[in-house]
């Protein structure tokens, strides 16, 4: 392993000083915590930079290693107020040893678009299908961005925080017709509270 392999290895503080000169005003905040450096950008520059990331000298991030949706709308216990919904990515370059986690905010809460990566790295494809299928996340640019885990008439993303936990329609085989069939819920919602009942001496106290 190489001497700027093992630099940034163990210090993640020399490969945010490395990102932060190399993408410059593109970077909306660097930030280490728990030896772990956060890239944040803007949807408009997400693909360049990603391909920065990827193709420069001193980045190489050959793999990238996951990607995910997030909703942040009851984020903060509802303090936040920025946008709603992002995509993180993990990115590993083996070659210099070293990760960054990338988020990238979608402009619109209504309609969540970014630019799809998966002409950067071919792992991309179906972890894109998953936040799209989840949480509605669209990835312009992507050749086949259809569900990948609910099934074709499945309404809605469930991953979204205001998605119910019900759900919106229910399946059943129907004997007569001799198909599943989808349906509205039948189960009303309800708030279930614990009881606690302690007794008066309960952990000694009196």
């Amino acid at each position: 392993m190489s001497e700027t392999a093992n630099l940034y290895a163990s210090n993640p503080q020399a490969l945010k000083n490395t990102l932060a000169a190399l993408l410059g005003e593109r970077v909306i905040s660097l930030d280490v915590e728990r030896e772990e450096l956060t890239l944040v950008v803007a949807a408009p520059d997400y693909l360049a930079v990603m391909q920065t990331l990827r193709d420069a000298p001193e980045a190489r991030f050959e793999q990238m290693i996951d990607l995910c949706g997030m909703d942040y709308q009851t984020y903060g216990d509802g303090r936040w107020e920025g946008p709603r919904f992002a995509a993180v990515v993990h990115l590993l370059s083996v070659s210099l040893n070293q990760r960054v986690r990338v988020r990238v905010f979608c402009p619109e809460d209504d309609f969540p678009v970014i630019d799809s990566v998966s002409t950067l790295w071919a792992s991309a494809n179906w972890y894109e299908r998953e936040a799209f299928d989840l949480y509605g996340i669209v990835f312009e640019g992507h050749n086949d961005l259809r569900r990948i885990l609910t099934d074709y008439g499945f309404i809605g993303h469930p991953f979204r925080k205001d998605f119910p936990l019900s759900g919106h329609v229910e399946m059943r085989y129907d004997a007569e017709r001799a198909r599943v069939v989808y349906e509205p819920v039948t189960i009303e919602p309800r708030e279930v509270t614990p009881r606690v009942i302690r007794e008066d001496n309960y952990g000694g106290l009196h």
